[in-house]
């Protein structure tokens, strides 16, 4: 579990393709100062589990079904986010780390507000001033459209995470709400 609230951006530095799989080295400081062996970082929003650690890398394995259904396989710089324990604050929602589909960033508007483009599937996840999660940053819904949602990032976001860099056209990792997720399970099985 994590809250969406980066550490700190590190750097794929080696990709090493595997036949289902791929092997990436991710070089970083912060999340390395008590990472280990098995220890959860989500990595762009995605929970990986740490199988290697050098003085300044981590090492994750990611299988064929997360490089298909992320935009790990392209990924240079990344968030990263260590799991919380039972003394972490919850700074920012209730995150995962199962990326539910890959968005597209469309549009940088006025005041840092950028529009995401969002697979249809996850459109009725999405509700002004809800949570959602794009590439492991916990961020507020400002507007939901049928097709896209926007967000308004804070100065210290766009300095702080990938999202300051991240290219109109990029894809992001999209994660919403588990709750709206559950609810609507519920409904369903009550109906």
């Amino acid at each position: 579990m994590f809250t969406g609230i980066v550490e700190e951006v590190g750097t794929v530095v080696v990709r090493e393709d595997q036949a289902d799989a791929a092997r990436l080295q991710i070089r970083a400081r912060k999340v390395l100062e008590d990472v280990a062996l098995g220890d959860s970082i989500a990595v762009n929003g995605v929970c990986l589990t740490v199988t290697g650690v050098t003085n300044d890398t981590f090492t994750v394995d990611v299988v064929a079904e997360t490089l298909a259904r992320t935009s790990l396989g392209g990924a240079g710089a990344v968030n990263l986010e260590r799991a919380v324990t039972p003394a972490t604050r919850l700074g920012g929602h209730l995150v995962q780390g199962h990326v539910d589909g890959v968005g597209t960033l469309l549009e940088r508007g006025e005041d840092a507000v950028v529009r995401v483009g969002t697979p249809p599937e996850l459109a009725p996840y999405l509700v002004e001033k809800g949570s959602v999660t794009v590439d492991g940053i916990s961020l507020t819904v400002v507007e939901a459209a049928a097709d896209s949602f926007t967000v308004a990032l804070i100065p210290t976001t766009l300095a702080r995470t990938t999202l300051g860099r991240t290219a109109v056209g990029d894809p992001v990792n999209l994660e919403v709400d588990i709750v709206a997720k559950y609810v609507e399970r519920l409904m369903m099985s009550t109906g």
